[in-house]
């Protein structure tokens, strides 16, 4: 057969030769070259298959056993498990995940138990973990696929991080930021790419293998958001420059987490006696937690206080209150996780003392002892009650927009809204917030026995300095050197991180706000804005522009459909609900480019926080491009959930030659 087939090909080639000459042959010639091209791509007519013809009853086997292992894939991608085992042996009782679930299935299932592993063709089980991989592989080229289809030739921000991962690899996640056709602000998940060093130059060429990959363009970038470390946000040579020198209107907004987090950390670093109070706290949880057994007493010792409450009638019970809780860690890059600590230090007080005081009794050495017994010293005085109080209010109130930079749609109009209300609420605090705080200190210092000082008597100075000091009351030193002063610092760190004033783009995108009856609409400051993107609005479009935002403003407050408005964000999705985005495609377009501003990284954050879970230290040899697919789908699972079995099986079959055919 092989000398057939030589032979035929010689007695072609040599034909093609003879007859080259005549234009019409050389037609036929291109023609049959065609036909044979054709032929050798058509799975169906390969010569593995014209010998190893399937029967109809075996490429239904072959199909039911590739959507089991499609199944089996789909749930531990979307669960983030491991898929292999130590020793996938047949005789091994670690098989790993994948051998163990397809096990499962079959025997939950009869037509797949008579079809796969010991019932499949040995080499056609579709259970190696080539199989498995590939499977994850079109899983996620087809769920990116949707991404880039959704995205359609829509103008786009970038979020860019970067972190190691488990094996000591520097990481950077992409995310990508779009206003989609029903008028929803939408970040997804683009990858993540390994790379050899963190230099803005390594970066931007990373990030345009990305695009290249991808079929995007920086042309079509209109935002960029990063953390703010020097080789992203570098005026001269860091990333955000480099995108900027290639694209103008690809704008730089510092993420507004992390310049809250740094307003923070200022008033903890910059006032002494805060400095203290987190030292001190810090100290505590340490001790407290220092040992399995000591968490364990804490916890019973709570335990106990909440049940004697609940006896005396102070706690309510009822579903989901009072559960059992412990000293919650503090960590310095997510500076909301100080509240959470302030907040179970005041709820576990008294089981706190009670710990620290065995300690001081029962330590295994005097430094244990004497670290305890200054410990309690410290968190029983007033001055630390106070600080304790004051302080978990700030941060209450700033956790509130904190919590609010974590949402994916969040503007960056209404992100500023938060900011301005955090403001003004501190300022509240700072009017008539004393007398408040003042009654919840002394409440909590008459439950827990300690202190409270004469508000109008003389307040003592410790140390050296205190003969040179100058005279003042309690009231005076709480009050002003305390809460007037940190709520200033606070504010004035505010105030200098997020210059509304100072950002012309800023100023202008709160023009398209829809609050109390567009009230912020200026139409000079969103012509402006309009200005500031030339390859979107030409000199001509500039004129439209100007006499359609008349119409607009009176269309938009006499219609109750945009009365009830509470940001750009709910005003976009208005606007394609009632066709007004066709109506002012002008204005549209305006506030699409103010909604893909990116706000914060919580998004990108994420990606990393799920970096950890896929590839974690049992899976550290993990490579990047399984990890970088097995990413995607973890991540996009709403995307990857609406993709069928189907569509996975006919783009796995076409990646290479398969002996099962469908």
């Amino acid at each position: 057969m092989e000398k057939y087939f030589k032979r035929k090909s010689v007695v072609h080639m040599s034909h093609i030769q003879e007859d080259n000459t005549s234009p019409l042959k050389q037609s036929r010639v291109e023609i049959n070259l065609a036909d044979l091209t054709a032929d050798l791509l058509n799975q169906k007519q390969h010569i593995e298959t014209v010998f190893v013809k399937q029967s109809d009853q075996a490429r239904m086997e072959y199909r039911t056993r590739l959507n089991a292992s499609i199944d089996c894939v789909r749930f531990l991608l979307r669960q983030g498990l491991a898929f292999h085992g130590h020793d996938e042996s047949e005789s091994s009782s670690s098989q790993g995940n994948f051998l163990e679930l397809l096990k499962f299935l079959a025997e939950h299932n009869e037509d797949v138990k008579s079809v796969t592993l010991n019932n499949a063709p040995q080499n056609l089980k579709l259970a190696a973990p080539e199989i498995q991989k590939d499977i994850v592989s079109v899983a996620a080229s087809e769920t990116i696929n949707v991404i880039i289809k959704d995205i359609g030739d829509a103008l786009f921000s970038i979020l860019i991080d970067e972190a190691r991962d488990i094996s000591i690899k520097e990481q950077i996640a992409v995310v990508i930021r779009y206003v989609n056709k029903e008028g929803h602000v939408i970040e997804r998940f683009l990858g993540i790419e390994h790379v050899t060093n963190t230099s803005a130059l390594t970066l931007k060429k990373a990030v345009e293998d990305l695009f290249c990959r991808y079929g995007l363009s920086i042309s079509r970038l209109r935002g960029q958001g990063y953390d703010g470390v020097n080789n992203m946000q570098g005026e001269l040579n860091g990333l955000k420059a480099l995108i900027l020198k290639e694209n103008p209107c690809a704008y730089y907004v510092h993420c507004f987490a992390h310049q809250l987090q740094l307003a923070l950390v200022a008033v903890a670093k910059n006032h002494d006696q805060i400095a203290l109070l987190f030292n001190l706290v810090s100290n505590v949880v340490n001790v407290v937690g220092a040992s399995c057994k000591r968490r364990d007493i804490l916890k019973e010792k709570q335990a106990s206080k909440v049940v004697e409450a609940l006896n005396k009638g102070i706690l309510s019970s009822g579903q989901g209150l009072n559960q059992e809780t412990n000293l919650k860690c503090v960590g310095d890059t997510r500076w909301e996780s100080h509240y959470d600590t302030l907040i179970s230090l005041i709820n576990m007080f008294s089981a706190v003392i009670d710990v620290l005081e065995m300690i001081s009794e029962d330590g295994s050495n005097f430094e244990q002892r004497a670290e305890a017994n200054i410990l309690l010293h410290s968190i029983q005085s007033f001055r630390f009650v106070f600080n304790l109080h004051l302080m978990r209010t700030i941060l209450g109130i700033t956790n509130e927009l904190s919590q609010a930079l974590q949402r994916k749609d969040q503007d960056i109009v209404n992100a500023m809204t938060f900011v301005q209300v955090s403001k003004r609420r501190l300022q509240m605090m700072r009017e008539s917030g004393w007398s408040d705080l003042l009654a919840s200190v002394s409440i909590f210092c008459e439950k827990h026995e300690i202190d409270v000082p004469d508000m109008n008597d003389m307040f003592i100075t410790r140390g050296r300095r205190r003969c040179k000091a100058q005279e003042m009351t309690n009231l005076h030193h709480y009050r002003v050197e305390l809460l007037y002063t940190v709520i200033d610092m606070q504010m004035q760190e505010l105030n200098a991180r997020f210059t509304e004033s100072n950002i012309e783009l800023l100023l202008c995108v709160a023009c398209l706000s829809p609050s109390d009856s567009f009230s912020s609409f200026d139409k000079k400051k969103m012509v402006r804005l309009a200005k500031l993107y030339p390859k979107e609005f030409s000199s001509v479009e500039l004129l439209l522009l100007h006499d359609q935002l008349d119409t607009y403003i009176v269309d938009m407050r006499s219609s109750n459909d945009f009365s009830r408005l509470n940001g750009i964000s709910d005003l976009a999705k208005k606007m394609v609900e009632t066709g007004r985005n066709k109506v002012y495609p002008l204005v549209y377009l305006l506030l699409t480019l103010a909604l893909i501003l990116p706000v914060a990284t919580a998004t990108v954050e994420r990606v990393f926080s799920a970096m950890n879970i896929v590839k974690n230290r049992l899976r550290n040899g993990m490579g990047d491009e399984w990890m970088k697919n097995s990413l995607i789908v973890y991540i996009e699972k709403d995307i990857f959930d609406c993709i069928d079995n189907e569509t996975i099986m006919q783009n796995f079959q076409k990646m290479k030659t398969r002996r099962g055919q469908l």
